[in-house]
């Protein structure tokens, strides 16, 4: 048995017809891991979290969650997890705490002891003062805090949070970041985070996979994965754009050239900051007009770039969505 509170997948494969939804990933997660899943809508990053949490049978290979096997030991495996899935349904027309109380029943947890969780959550969650409320009344932060409490309540070893802030408001994006950190911290509970955003995976893992169509192409701590990309990149924006030419030609000896945004022109920066007044002295020594000079470090968008050609944030599947597919089971 693999150690309680850890995630072990072998060569899991999950097909919906003709489609290869996950393509033979391997996963290790030790205890009290945050982990980071990310990729681009259609990549199986769903469709994996629903098979480790049960909800969808491999097509091959195997996963263990908590210490048990997801297929034959489901039963083990959902009393030991938390759930706080991207499309989860909470009835509008209950309050928070009617709700965790309804949890608390299906986990058959005692009254007294489930009051006293309950308290507990909604001041972890910061829903103390909403929790007599209808769920109607929320905003869309404080559905997915409650969805956390809600995941909480029975104390599971393993938490899966599927795209937790996605669509959220900036404010309520990084209250859910303090709230996975700080459950990590206090409870070591282990999480299985799937992300769009780079910038959560970036701040909130230890540990990331990158998956694109329905394989691992990358896996490291997120100074690992960026350090693999290589040297920064300096990103000049033209007052003239004319002098395109002149200004290429000025970059070139510093190295070579790297993706610009918007029309700047960019080139990979051997020896980083240090180097940012020799740009300057070369463009000015060319007479260069410059609007802007700007230093980009690695981030893990240019991890994903680099693995899969393409950027994360707003890319769209290169083959037919398979994660959203209705099957027969």
């Amino acid at each position: 048995m693999t150690d309680p509170g850890s995630i072990v997948a072998k060569d899991l494969v999950r097909r919906f017809g003709d489609i290869e939804a996950v393509a033979g990933i391997d996963l290790e997660i030790g205890p009290g891991d945050i982990f980071g899943f990310l990729g681009p809508n259609g990549a199986g990053k769903s469709t994996t979290v629903r098979i480790l949490t049960t909800l969808l049978r491999p097509t091959s290979g195997s996963a263990r969650v908590a210490g048990y096997d997801v297929v034959t030991q489901a039963d083990e495996v959902r009393s030991s997890i938390g759930v706080a899935l991207q499309d989860a349904a909470i009835d509008p027309l209950m309050t928070g705490r009617e709700l965790l109380r309804l949890q608390a029943t299906l986990h058959s947890i005692p009254r007294q002891e489930s009051d006293e969780k309950s308290e507990k959550l909604l001041d972890t969650v910061g829903l103390t003062a909403a929790a007599d409320r209808r769920v109607a009344t929320y905003s869309g932060g404080m559905r997915r805090r409650l969805d956390l409490a809600l995941g909480l309540l029975h104390e599971p070893r393993v938490l899966f949070l599927d795209e937790p802030t996605t669509g959220l408001d900036p404010n309520s994006r990084v209250a859910i970041w303090d709230e996975v950190r700080k459950l990590n911290r206090e409870r070591g509970t282990t999480v299985f985070l799937t992300t769009q955003y780079m910038e959560e995976a970036d701040r909130l893992a230890a540990r990331i996979a990158i998956i694109d169509e329905g394989k691992i192409v990358a896996e490291g701590t997120p100074n690992e994965l960026k350090s693999r990309v290589g040297d920064p990149t300096v990103s000049v924006t033209l007052a003239e754009t004319e002098q395109r030419e002149l200004a290429e030609k000025a970059l070139a000896t510093f190295g070579a050239p790297a993706p610009g945004a918007d029309g700047a022109i960019a080139v990979r920066l051997a020896g980083g900051a240090q180097r940012v007044a020799g740009v300057v002295r070369a463009l000015d020594e060319a007479n260069v007009k410059v609007e802007t000079i700007e230093l980009h470090m690695p981030s893990l968008d240019d991890v994903f770039q680099m693995a899969t050609g393409r950027r994360l944030e707003g890319a769209h599947p290169t083959r037919p969505g398979a994660e959203d597919e209705v099957a027969e089971e």
